[in-house]
């Protein structure tokens, strides 16, 4: 079946919005999705019958330790990973900041934390103070030509003294893919351990930690269409070993070891039916079937959303190089959109990022503009006292209309 966005557009009941007559048209993306019906029904379902703490013995509280377990296995599904390698928390900042806590007592005065200046700094902050304490030293890796971090720099950074290279799957200021492969690949050879932000990544393709072989990855579902709930993906023996801060009773279980305090069940149960949803692409437009297994389903879901992003991203990035004095960073040649995720950042000639942003968000177009947390990223390209860049994330929801709105708007700003 060909792709309907109309149909995918009628599953979320934001993109009705209208103010004033105008139509909402949700481009900051990036910074958080809107959620399909399915996720408000779950969360609905929960706040009427189950809203209740998990193992006791009666009806609701089952059902609320049960979904704790089926939640657990589809952001396993989600990542390719096993059920007891995901660990739940707030966001995906505050569970980075969990784990600086534990690896801050495997490092020493001497060693090497690796960063990149393509970095939110969601991945920069906790690791820059973990070193502080340990008496680590932090290396930069720089950024290519394209906005990807650049893989030959880190084979100069990279050395026998790093103990973590932490990076990006994808950036939320270029879009750029990295090489998490190579970069992965780069400090294993140095007995180093692996982070992967894959929060800008998660919602546009395909996650399998077995294959990628790192050490830890994090995401936030709040990314991917459903709610504030941060996943964080560890191999079973650094989990189990490494010094975790929580209370008496869930040190020496795994992973709610990693899980301080009550879980956030309404943020369970729509995190689960956001993943269901993705999964329903894949039977709907892709090439699964219903009896297929959830992490097929997602594996046929994610080429059919990677294609027609591929598409906005293109007739996006087309529009912007049509406008006079407009710089539009990261991949912008229309046969590499592969090596970019949908979000795109520009700045237009005498205007500032803020200005622009009132522009379009004077047409309830939503956008994000400044640094939107990739500090490194801006300082890096110089933009930090000009006001950064402006960004627009379409994601499968978005039309090719409303693109072109955007462009028009843009033009004449």
């Amino acid at each position: 079946m060909s792709y309907d966005v109309e149909a995918v557009r009628g599953q979320f009941p934001a993109l009705q919005a209208t103010v004033e007559g105008k139509p909402v048209v949700y481009f900051d993306n990036p910074a958080g999705t809107q959620v399909p019906k399915k996720v408000i029904s779950a969360i609905t379902d929960l706040f009427l019958h189950y809203n209740v703490n998990t193992e006791a013995p009666n009806t609701a509280s089952r059902r609320a330790t049960q979904l704790a377990v089926d939640a657990r296995q589809a952001a396993a599904d989600l990542l390719g990973a096993d059920p007891d390698e995901i660990a739940f928390g707030n966001n995906m900042t505050s569970m980075t900041v969990l784990l600086s806590r534990g690896l801050v007592h495997e490092l020493k005065p001497g060693d090497e934390v690796v960063l990149s200046h393509l970095e939110h700094d969601a991945n920069v902050g906790p690791w820059v103070l973990m070193a502080e304490e340990a008496g680590a030293t932090v290396r930069w890796i720089d950024i290519d030509a394209s906005g990807a971090i650049d893989i030959e720099h880190a084979r100069e950074i990279i050395n026998p003294k790093t103990k973590l290279v932490a990076v990006s799957y994808a950036s939320n200021g270029t879009g750029s893919i990295n090489d998490v492969a190579s970069l992965i690949n780069l400090a294993k050879a140095q007995g180093a351990w692996t982070f992967i932000d894959a929060v800008q990544f998660a919602p546009h393709g395909l996650i399998d930690v077995k294959a990628l072989d790192c050490d830890f990855l994090s995401c936030s579902a709040y990314k991917f269409y459903g709610t504030h709930v941060g996943l964080l993906y560890g191999k079973r023996d650094l989990m189990t070993r490494i010094k975790a801060y929580t209370v008496r009773p869930s040190l020496k279980k795994l992973p709610s070891r990693w899980e301080p305090g009550t879980k956030n069940y309404e943020g369970l149960v729509g995190m689960l039916a956001a993943i269901d949803y993705i999964a329903e692409l894949g039977v709907t437009y892709g090439e699964a079937s219903e009896s297929d297994g959830r992490r097929n389903r997602l594996k046929a879901a994610w080429p059919v959303i990677t294609s027609y992003e591929q598409q906005l991203a293109e007739r996006l990035i087309r529009g912007l190089n049509t406008i006079s004095g407009l710089e539009v960073y990261g991949v912008t040649n229309p046969d590499e959109m592969d090596k970019r995720v949908s979000t795109v950042s520009f700045r237009k000639e005498g205007l500032t990022p803020a200005q622009l942003g009132e522009a379009l968000g004077a047409e309830e177009i939503h956008c994000r503009y400044g640094d939107y947390l990739a500090v490194a990223l801006i300082d890096r390209l110089g933009l930090r006292d000009t006001g950064g860049s402006t960004r627009i994330g379409p994601v499968h929801y978005n039309t090719f209309d409303e693109i072109d709105q955007a462009i028009e708007v843009i033009k004449k700003a």
